[in-house]
């Protein structure tokens, strides 16, 4: 249909057009699209088996749709790409508030200005990407901003009474009519507020301020909605949530790969980083796992959920941590270290609710746990457990000559038990770093031995990792301070540590005795 030549109503009827609903337009384009193999939510990863099916058939039985899932799980997303199931354009009265059909006026504007020019009244054609309103819900908003309104200023310029249907201030749901509107955390709004569009749902029409106006809006619906919501802010009332046909859960990635396609796909690393950083499937995989680790970690609040949007910013970070040690030190290409994710802190400790004991223990030391459980836990997906290792060390299942030999880590271990320590400068040139790890007897030989085929970085990184493993495994200690991650034997920091806190017993005692 060749839109620019049809600028009339009698143009239209005479170019065979018909006029359907939107869930029926939209129904009609998405069989199109499954027929076609095509996929119907570009970059939405991870719901193929799962939340795209479901919402394909809820579309396909015209419902109106309500996401429900913590935060960070796309659910608007998937509301917003909906408009490509629209057709490209379709016509409305020229003038209308409310897009109103041609072949099917809601308005008393268009049905008068049809009735003045018949076939010859003008007509626009609308584009998808104007059929599109959002809403987000808050305890202050009105019947006024959804609904609409009555206009005392609209009312005294036209000289009309309040009692005329021109007088209405149409709001933000009858804007949107023949389009698809969402709004996002529904419970947050106020019980009134979801029985007036309850209203719209099932009855086709406003009330505004006492004036009831028969118009059977033509929009599909799509709400989203927190469980936490349902017993902390609110509730969707059950006649409107009972008019609500498809309820869809939706949930975070469930494995490390798919949320490394998100991340991939969503991080917003300039080309110049790219160029300069190099970054390993190591460091990535450790990211991702810190907001594994945060879901299921006691000090963070279950119920408020941790968004897919953590691990995304906190590779922004990392690339940026790594990209100012290069400045600093004007170095033309760099990898991104361990010691870098230090950088992601701010990234984690934003993306988290904590619960009582975590807000005592401190937004900043829940984040390091989180980054020191993620290492952790890819540890054992790289080199052997040293979990394990101490199990059979204890139960005395092994030989006296396994117990000797089983234990790849001693070399390390042994030269952190002589007194030796390490200190990686978190700023430090690459080349410095590397002269450090190479210090340690028995890393490179161990790192070799599981990855033989690692360049000179790959491997530095890799002894590097090892040593935070170690440490995560208590083998060994880890203390940062000001810049610097310091590497010593676990029972001398210890012991060091307990001598401290004697000092400060025998300075509290002098201070008694002073006073």
């Amino acid at each position: 249909m060749n839109i620019d030549k049809i600028k009339t109503l009698g143009e239209l009827k005479r170019s065979g057009y018909k006029s359907i609903s939107v869930k029926d337009e939209i129904r009609k384009n998405l069989i199109e699209s499954i027929r076609n193999k095509e996929n119907t939510f570009k970059g939405i990863i991870g719901y193929e088996d799962s939340v795209i099916p479901d919402t394909e058939r809820a579309l396909l039985s015209r419902h109106n749709i309500l996401f429900l899932g913590l935060r960070g799980q796309a659910k608007t997303r998937m509301a917003r790409q909906m408009t490509d199931l629209l057709d490209e354009y379709i016509p409305v009265i020229a003038g209308s508030e409310v897009n109103d059909d041609p072949l099917h006026p809601l308005s008393k504007y268009a049905k008068d200005l049809i009735a003045e020019h018949a076939d010859e009244t003008p007509i626009t054609w609308l584009h998808r990407s104007e059929r599109y309103g959002e809403k987000l819900a808050t305890p202050d908003v009105s019947v006024a901003d959804l609904i609409g309104d009555i206009d005392p200023i609209k009312a005294a310029n036209l000289r009309l009474s309040f009692a005329d249907e021109r007088v209405i201030h149409y709001g933000i749901i009858p804007r949107s009519n023949r389009s698809i509107f969402v709004i996002n955390e529904i419970p947050d709004l106020q019980a009134r507020i979801q029985v007036a569009l309850f209203n719209i749902l099932e009855e086709g029409d406003i009330q505004i301020r006492g004036f009831k106006l028969r118009m059977p809006l033509d929009i599909l619906f799509v709400f989203t909605a927190n469980p936490e919501d349902y017993t902390n802010r609110g509730s969707i009332v059950t006649p409107l949530k009972d008019r609500i046909q498809s309820q869809i859960l939706t949930h975070y990635p469930k494995t490390i790969e798919t949320s490394l396609e998100i991340t991939e796909q969503e991080a917003d690393i300039l080309e110049d980083q790219k160029s300069l950083i190099t970054i390993s499937d190591l460091v990535k995989r450790l990211i991702e796992q810190v907001a594994f680790e945060a879901r299921n970690n006691e000090y963070v609040d279950k119920k408020s959920g941790v968004s897919a949007r953590l691990p995304i910013a906190a590779m922004e970070n990392a690339y940026s941590s790594a990209e100012r040690r290069s400045i600093r030190n004007n170095e033309q290409h760099t990898q991104i270290w361990i010691s870098d994710l230090v950088g992601i802190i701010p990234s984690i400790t934003g993306k988290i609710e904590l619960v009582y004991e975590g807000e005592q223990e401190g937004p900043y030391q829940v984040a390091v746990n989180l980054l020191d459980k993620a290492i952790r836990s890819q540890f054992i997906t790289y080199f052997p457990n040293p979990e394990t290792l101490k199990k059979r060390r204890t139960t005395g299942k092994a030989s006296q000559a396994e117990r000797e030999n089983d234990n790849p880590y001693k070399a390390i271990t042994k030269w952190f038990d002589a007194g030796n320590h390490i200190d990686v400068m978190v700023d430090a040139k690459d080349a410095d770093k590397i002269n450090a790890l190479y210090k340690v007897d028995g890393l490179y030989g161990f790192v070799k031995k599981y990855f033989p085929h690692a360049n000179e970085k790959e491997n530095a990184l890799l002894m590097e990792f090892v040593l935070h493993g170690l440490a995560a495994y208590s083998l060994i200690s880890k203390k940062v301070i000001e810049g610097k991650i310091e590497f010593k034997d676990l029972i001398g920091s210890m012991m060091n540590l307990g001598q401290m806190n004697y000092n400060d017993d025998d300075d509290d005692l002098n201070d008694d005795n002073f006073r």
